[in-house]
């Protein structure tokens, strides 16, 4: 009777396989999903620390510009709720500077949509960052990320992607970053507000300055050799053609999209 236990058992086993559809699945297949396991991003209360401690380097210089952005609020008459609000909402201190240039005196909706559009603009970077950080961070449920691009920032992401380069595949180093920063913004934003008109104009002390000489800094162990020196001389010729003869700040825009293209083309020359 146990003879006939199993020989009933290995009919089936060859009945059920032999349809094509319902077989284990191949040593490929299960070697295919291993290391789509492995590449997707974890997260660790290490990762957390890791990620404050990256970005601590970058607090006194954002600091410094956060104290006259909270003080231009106050100087142009915000209440501390909506200084705040800003601070938190738009996240942004260079668009917020500019808009607050731009500020009308009455508010209409024609004024509201030249602001939106101008904070769009200076704000479009944003676009290139995300994309980038789509090939490491997209695996993710999008309730998890989406919620985290708004905390994006200029150094954070600078970071985050020279933590990626070296290997890093931890995305609360992310969250560690974005929280820290965003704590240092929000109360240096407020003692700039309560300083008022102590650093009212930020040229006046060069904090204008800050964060684009702490992104230039940062730019520098991301160069990968003279192969990018077309690249990145493009990027630059195009924005600073860009700035001379179109208005506002679409040289971001286009000198990194011309920067873009340019990498392209030299990579499919390099290929042959």
């Amino acid at each position: 009777m146990l003879l006939r236990a199993v020989d009933l058992a290995q009919r089936w086993r060859l009945c059920y396989c032999s349809r094509p559809k319902r077989c284990l699945p191949s040593r490929a297949t299960m070697t295919d999903s291993r290391a789509a396991r492995a590449d997707r991003p974890t997260w660790s209360l290490a990762g957390l620390r890791l990620g404050a401690s990256l970005l601590l380097p970058a607090l006194p210089g954002m600091m410094a510009f956060a104290v006259a952005v909270g003080a231009t609020e106050a100087r142009k008459g915000f209440d501390a709720l909506t200084s705040l609000l800003m601070n938190i909402c738009v996240y942004a201190g260079a668009s917020q500077l500019v808009a607050m240039e731009v500020w009308p005196a009455h508010m209409t909706a024609a004024g509201m949509a030249a602001l939106a559009l101008v904070v769009a603009t200076v704000n479009a970077r944003m676009l290139l960052f995300g994309a980038s950080l789509r090939p490491w961070l997209g695996p993710l449920p999008a309730w998890q990320i989406y919620p985290l691009l708004q905390f994006t920032t200029d150094p954070g992401w600078l970071v985050l992607m020279r933590y990626r380069a070296k290997g890093g595949n931890d995305a609360a180093v992310f969250v560690g970053g974005a929280v820290v920063v965003l704590i240092a913004w929000v109360a240096a934003t407020m003692v700039g507000y309560a300083a008022g008109a102590l650093v009212a104009d930020p040229r006046k002390f060069a904090l204008d300055l800050v964060l684009p000489i702490f992104f230039a800094a940062m730019l520098v162990p991301l160069w990968r050799g003279r192969r990018r020196t077309i690249a990145w001389g493009v990027a630059g010729a195009v924005a600073l053609a860009t700035q001379y003869f179109v208005s506002g700040w679409w040289f971001v825009i286009v000198g990194a999209i011309a920067g873009s293209v340019a990498e392209g083309f030299a990579a499919e020359v390099r290929r042959g």
